[in-house]
């Protein structure tokens, strides 16, 4: 691996204030703790404009930090043009999301972009993160559930693959 080039993940879903944000914060988490953050750079967005410069929602920040998750600091932006040359990952939530994407993406670097739940290796039938914004507190701490197991997923795969 370049030591001078840092592998970049992008999180993706609607509004950057649920899924992504939460994404975010715990790949981050797992990245410090395997002492890769001067390789890894994490970031989310959304692909719709709704939220620009917000906070994550209080209910996704209330539920990741009783997990030991910090995220207030982050901000929503939206997806830009120019992510799709600057990361390597470009992780959508759900299927609506990565066709957003897919439509966007200039056709050669389509290959950055995927599901982020491929990377989970729980035994779960889930392909997407759903989207919690209109439930209750479950669908926050499904969230926080997938988003677990697809991060540990991803960095065991890119420790394996750029390591």
């Amino acid at each position: 691996m370049d030591k001078d080039k840092k592998i970049k993940v992008l999180f993706v879903c609607m509004g950057n204030i649920c899924r992504s944000p939460t994404a975010d914060a715990i790949f981050k988490y797992h990245v410090k703790a395997a002492g890769l953050e001067q390789f890894i750079e994490v970031d989310s967005a959304g692909t719709h404009s709704y939220h620009i410069g917000a906070s994550p929602d209080k209910r996704a920040q209330a539920a990741a930090q009783q997990r030991g998750y910090e995220m207030h600091n982050l901000r929503a932006r939206a997806v830009q043009s120019s992510d799709f040359d600057d990361f390597d990952y470009i992780l959508a939530m759900d299927n609506d999301n990565l066709a957003i994407l897919k439509d966007r993406c200039p056709r050669q670097l389509n290959h950055k972009l995927a599901l982020f739940m491929q990377y989970s290796k729980s035994s779960s039938s889930y392909h997407e993160i759903s989207d919690p914004y209109y439930g209750g507190t479950e669908g926050f701490e499904n969230v926080l559930d997938r988003v677990e197991t697809a991060s540990q997923g991803l960095l065991e795969h890119i420790r394996s693959h750029k390591f």
